[in-house]
């Protein structure tokens, strides 16, 4: 069972495994991410971070963020794609409470899918198990994501799974 959080408390369970059909008229299965899913997170985490800002992150420091979203749900939850029991794309949502809306807004990070398996449907399940869960559990505010301005075929997934750009824009102090 899976469970998820809001407001930092369990709501419900759900099944751990999703099975859904693919483009590729292949058994994709869509689970929870696990301890045991590590090692494939931390990779594709430094694949992503590389493809999209030519960033090669701290392999120890990468391990640790991962590693404590996995064993700390309050904080969020993996999503992975499985075809033929291999890994082949994750998402992670993070929750941020909104005061205005007296729900959680659905962060959607760290997305990655590997190349051979690109344009193939696989985000787009990933990101309607995503509203799955969060209508599940109470809604969410919306789901939100950053991306790169330079990663436009990223951007025109999202328009094409209905995000539209923020009218909000993003400062940060480092």
């Amino acid at each position: 069972m899976l469970e998820y959080l809001q407001n930092g408390v369990f709501l419900r369970k759900i099944k751990s495994t999703m099975s859904v059909e693919s483009n590729m008229q292949t058994n994709m299965q869509l689970r929870k991410g696990q301890q045991s899913d590590l090692t494939a997170l931390v990779q594709f985490n430094q694949a992503m971070a590389m493809e999209t800002e030519n960033l090669s992150l701290d392999e120890d420091l990468l391990t640790k963020g991962v590693n404590t979203l996995l064993s700390e749900p309050e904080k969020g939850f993996y999503l992975v794609a499985e075809i033929d029991g291999e890994i082949v794309g994750s998402l992670m949502v993070t929750f941020e409470w909104s005061d205005w809306r007296a729900l959680n807004y659905f962060w959607i990070q760290s997305v990655y899918i590997r190349p051979e398996n690109r344009r193939q449907g696989i985000y787009g399940k990933l990101y309607q198990q995503v509203k799955t869960i969060a209508a599940e559990n109470g809604g969410a505010a919306s789901f939100r994501l950053y991306v790169e301005q330079e990663n436009t075929k990223a951007q025109q997934t999202y328009k094409a799974l209905g995000m539209e750009q923020s009218y909000y824009l993003m400062y940060e102090e480092k």
